[in-house]
């Protein structure tokens, strides 16, 4: 399917820009800078809903990557399958005004605004190719996802990272909630270097915020972390079958 901008309507527009102009104000002082750079090398705002077609021209010069529009939540096989290709899958669906602070679906901010800045790094991508590449190999074991899904979560939707700055977030699932980037950041929850069998180790949960954050150095951490992931699942995979 394709975005058909000009479908927005005055509506869509304005609730871009009300969860942009309420969300961005927090973001100097909470996000990863490599996202407030990607904000700015997309060319993000709140004046007006991203253009896809603008937008994949830049990120394309930049990391080969570019957003896939799709209709809603995709199943499993399809989302590995096209991250795998360097296709970001993104719907086009903008919340209603009624839905302004929960939303059950992730919609188009979250897709696209909180997730797509990303992009734009090269360490960051190449991480995320080479999971959703697993993810594509072993899309007929469920257990094997299950725990793939715990390093997606736990890094693409909910990840920290230190900088010189401080802690900050990349996760696109904290930076597209404006109260979960306020907790993530507190003393609240429970915060943990990034270690892969401990993230293999923690469950969550979709319906409340997080418990446990993991924090990272550096993206070229995450990246470097692919071969121990592939083991450690590999690893727990023999475990399971020898016990069946």
């Amino acid at each position: 399917m394709k975005q058909i901008y000009e479908n927005y309507t005055a509506e869509d527009q304005q609730v871009w820009k009300i969860l942009f102009d309420r969300q961005f104000p927090q973001l100097p002082q909470a996000a990863t800078k490599e996202f407030l750079t990607g904000l700015e090398k997309i060319n993000f705002t709140g004046e007006a809903i991203p253009n896809f077609e603008d937008t994949n021209k830049i990120l394309k010069k930049l990391t080969g990557w570019e957003i896939y529009a799709v209709p809603g939540i995709v199943e499993d096989g399809l989302f590995f399958e096209l991250m795998a290709n360097k296709k970001f899958p993104a719907t086009t669906w903008v919340r209603k005004m009624s839905q302004l602070d929960y939303l059950e679906e992730p919609d188009m901010f979250h897709d696209v605004f909180a997730h797509i800045p990303l992009l734009t790094n090269q360490a960051f991508v190449d991480f995320l190719q080479a999971i959703s590449q697993f993810g594509h190999e072993w899309i007929e074991d469920e257990w094997a996802i299950h725990l793939l899904s715990r390093i997606y979560w736990y890094t693409i939707e909910f990840g920290l990272i230190r900088e010189e700055s401080g802690l900050r977030i990349y996760g696109a699932g904290i930076l597209s909630s404006s109260g979960e980037t306020k907790f993530s950041l507190s003393n609240e929850p429970n915060h943990f270097e990034y270690d892969v069998d401990h993230i293999l180790d923690t469950p969550y949960r979709k319906d409340k915020m997080q418990e446990n954050y993991f924090i990272i150095d550096s993206y070229e951490q995450l990246y470097e972390s692919i071969p121990e992931i592939k083991e450690k699942i590999e690893k727990r995979l023999k475990e399971k079958a020898s016990l069946a």
